[in-house]
């Protein structure tokens, strides 16, 4: 019995081996695997189907089966400009470009957009937001908790509906596992449609912990969106009492056209989730203001690694300075590679990280990530007063970027991610002054933290390092 089992465990393992190397996006994750399931089936089958795939089935097979219906609620309603092709643009050489390449769509002229430092500012205009709906919101978390600040989400939210508001609700099972099903049964029996991503529906999922939905977004009434680092949690607001004496993070508020794309977003989300066609307005909404902006969708159902490559354009393209902040460090190699060629071309490089963290095995392989960037023109930042959780980003003086996604793996290839990019010289200045602010709450340190380390530690942040593409 034993060798039947150990031959079938290792007749699975070649299987998996061999979908691992068709699968895995990169030659050395593909060696890792196949040489691992190969010689230790019994420790690496497992991890494998929970941890090691970076392609998630049944939401791009989900999204070709329902066009039809998605076309036929749409109609000749959806008026996202298409993308004519690369030989018919006017400019195909810019950095634009490449950035609605990836999105599938244009920046779109005509947006407001104002940059919502902290909690507090958040929440005070996102509740305010929801307060004013009248016909809909839509609101996607990956962490919700039952806590203070998600009692008084859920309140306003059952509220609205019994007034009459449509609400649409869709959570990340994973990061909100810690809420009661009574949270949601709560808002269901109001008439709220809350329903969870279901990142372990479809073929190959049901094992698997990988993919993840990171993306925040609330959309009131089809004009107005909300997007950026905040989930629901009392942490959130950033309070000295919430085990790291405070949170930093960044959201944006968004009205005009650039709406559309991030309701298309969440629609897709939906579908997947609900198998149902979001009764949503889909007409562009009225200019706002000067901003043009692109909403960036990302994640493994990605044909290119696109997230990666939105920030290798964006350091690229950056002339004079290019500054993000980030709470996760832990970039691959092109990305790393982008940053050193931008210090060498003279870029001012600003990288701000915390210095408290919340997750350590990731805080330590970022340490090795830094060594790499012992360049002159690369300055790396500590943020000293709580948890840095936003996720930002400044390339010289008009490009600027809110978003869900950091500089890790995780959302580089594993999370559905959603990134505001944004083209307007006043709101970058905005971006700017809170930069500066931001650093002078920092302390400086720089690339060579690893050095100080002792060999105990600088070992355990070597090993650390080689988990890296699932951090």
């Amino acid at each position: 019995m034993v060798s039947l089992f150990y031959t079938l465990m290792e007749i699975t393992a070649i299987v998996t081996a061999i979908i691992a190397v068709r699968e895995t996006r990169t030659p050395q994750g593909a060696v890792a695997w196949a040489i691992s399931l190969v010689t230790l089936p019994i420790l690496s089958l497992p991890l494998y189907w929970i941890f090691g795939r970076s392609k998630f089935h049944g939401y791009v097979d989900a999204m070709r089966s329902g066009r039809a219906e998605f076309q036929r609620h749409i109609g000749t309603r959806h008026q996202v400009p298409s993308l004519p092709p690369l030989a018919e643009r006017k400019r195909r050489h810019s950095p634009d470009t490449v950035f609605e390449t990836l999105a599938e769509s244009p920046f779109l002229d005509g947006n407001d957009v104002e940059l919502l430092v902290n909690g507090p500012d958040t929440f005070k205009a996102l509740f305010a937001g929801i307060e004013a709906a009248e016909q809909y919101v839509l609101i996607q978390f990956y962490i919700v908790r039952d806590d203070a600040l998600g009692k008084q989400l859920g309140d306003l939210l059952i509220r609205k509906a019994r007034e009459g508001v449509r609400v649409l609700f869709l959570y990340d099972e994973l990061g909100s596992y810690k809420t009661p099903s009574a949270y949601w049964e709560a808002m269901q029996a109001a008439g709220i449609k809350a329903f969870p991503f279901h990142t372990t529906r479809g073929a190959g999922n049901r094992f698997q912990l990988n993919f993840r939905n990171h993306r925040k977004i609330v959309v009131i009434d089809g004009h107005t969106a909300y997007v950026g680092g905040h989930n629901v949690g009392v942490e959130y607001l950033g309070g000295k009492d919430n085990g790291y004496g405070g949170w930093r993070d960044t959201h944006a508020r968004i009205s005009g056209p650039a709406v559309l794309p991030i309701q298309v977003c969440f629609g897709k989300d939906w579908y997947w989730a609900t198998s149902e066609v979001p009764d949503i307005d889909l007409t562009m909404s009225p200019q706002r203001g000067q901003a043009q902006i692109l909403a960036l969708p990302t994640g493994p159902v990605d044909a290119r690694e696109n997230c990666s490559l939105m920030f290798i354009q964006a350091i690229d393209s950056a002339k004079e300075r290019f500054w993000i902040a980030s709470p996760y460090f832990v970039p691959d190699s092109s990305v790393m590679k982008a940053l050193q060629m931008a210090a060498m071309r003279g870029v001012d490089v600003r990288i701000m990280l915390p210095r408290k963290p919340d997750h350590i095995l990731v805080h330590l392989a970022a340490y090795a990530c830094l060594k790499e960037l012992a360049l002159p023109g690369i300055r790396v930042f500590r943020y000293d007063e709580g948890f840095l959780h936003q996720k930002v980003f400044l390339a010289d003086d008009t490009l600027s970027a809110v978003g869900t996604a950091n500089l890790d793996n995780r959302s580089f290839r594993l999370n559905f991610e959603l990134t505001m990019l944004v083209k307007d010289p006043a709101f970058a200045k905005t971006v700017e002054a809170m930069f500066r602010n931001d650093f002078n709450h920092c302390t400086e340190t720089g690339p060579s933290e690893y050095d100080g380390k002792d060999l105990v530690r600088q070992t355990v942040i070597r090993f650390a390092r080689l988990l890296s593409p699932i951090l």
